[in-house]
């Protein structure tokens, strides 16, 4: 059998504010569209399914985001996860410029929980709540070290 990763899914409160951080951070969108019935019921397993999507690619060409604004059923509002609990944890982009990445994130009134880490002079790493409360990791590989 075969595997491959396909995206990664991710609902939001606001689909526009979501595509635009994520673009502004270097995703392409590559796609959107607003699906509903018996499939979209089948496949999620919610009746009366209705939501918006985008799907946004990382510029190597090898990650995908898919986003999804629900509609019907009214999407339910919870708290955004800590970084230890069980589930869905974050999402993580290598970026080569870190300060850079972080100058957009803060356009969009996103910051650092913490600020800025050094691991073992490898990386230099954060996490930031991006919209919706996504948890988003940020790591620069450092070079001559």
């Amino acid at each position: 059998m075969s595997i491959k990763l396909e995206n990664v899914g991710i609902a939001v409160r606001d689909l526009e504010e979501a595509v635009a951080f994520f673009t502004d951070l270097g995703l392409t969108v590559l796609g959107r569209d607003e699906v509903s019935g018996e499939w979209a019921d089948t496949a999620v397993g919610l009746d009366g399914n209705h939501a918006k999507i985008a799907v946004l690619q990382t510029p190597d060409g090898r990650g995908q985001l898919e986003f999804f604004e629900y509609i019907h059923p009214e999407a339910i509002e919870t708290a955004p996860t800590l970084p230890n609990e069980i589930g869905m944890h974050r999402v993580a982009f290598s970026v080569d410029d870190i300060d850079a990445a972080l100058e957009v994130a803060a356009r969009h009134g996103c910051h650092p929980l913490r600020g800025v880490a050094n691991y073992r002079d490898i990386y230099r790493l954060s996490y930031l709540r991006g919209p919706s409360g996504i948890l988003v990791m940020l790591a620069q590989e450092l070079t001559g070290s």
